[in-house]
């Protein structure tokens, strides 16, 4: 008796998803790859202060709390209940990369840095060279600037000064009113 074409149609249909679903179970090296190279993307995670070893330089016992957040910024954790204490923490976390963690305590006595102490910290210089992974071969920009630089700077922004400066109007000695007059 020959299949009829419903038949025939919902038979082909029922192999194929049985040859799809056996092919599910193994995968060759190709498919493998392909599948590990497909990954979700994961956001970079910044938490806390970045200190650098010339902010931690910069510190000198006998500074007031306002110089130190001047230098350092503000503190990630202080608490109530010890209030000598200051904690910054920074931490970079990336795909592929291990995470970076820095940890510093300033502790105070009454309203004086009394001292600090902490994890070594990365120079500015070193910090900015871990951030761009992707160009190996990058140059690190110069981040301090040298008083023939500061020179050049003012030298080429500065702005011409006018022969003559225009004379400023009088101030008004009324102003109109700022609501109509009620009718």
């Amino acid at each position: 008796m020959p299949a009829t074409p419903p038949r025939a149609s919902s038979l082909i249909l029922a192999l194929a998803a049985c040859a799809a679903v056996s092919g599910c179970g193994s995968f060759d090296s190709t498919s493998q790859r392909l599948v590990s190279s497909i990954t979700p993307y994961k956001v970079e995670i910044v938490q806390g202060n970045f200190v650098s070893r010339e902010q931690v330089a910069a510190l000198k016992p006998g500074m007031s709390r306002q110089q130190v957040r001047d230098i350092l910024g503000t503190p990630l954790v202080t608490s109530i209940f010890r209030t000598d204490r200051w904690d910054y923490v920074f931490t970079l976390k990336r795909r592929g990369v291990p995470t970076q963690e820095r940890k510093l305590a300033v502790f105070f006595k009454g309203e004086v840095l009394d001292r600090f102490e902490g994890d070594e910290m990365p120079t500015e210089a070193e910090f900015v060279a871990t951030l761009d992974n992707k160009r190996k071969d990058a140059k690190v920009p110069v981040l301090e600037a040298s008083e023939e630089r500061l020179k050049e700077f003012s030298a080429a922004h500065a702005a011409p000064v006018p022969a003559t400066a225009p004379a400023e109007p009088a101030p008004a000695a009324s102003y109109p009113p700022l609501e109509p007059p009620a009718r």
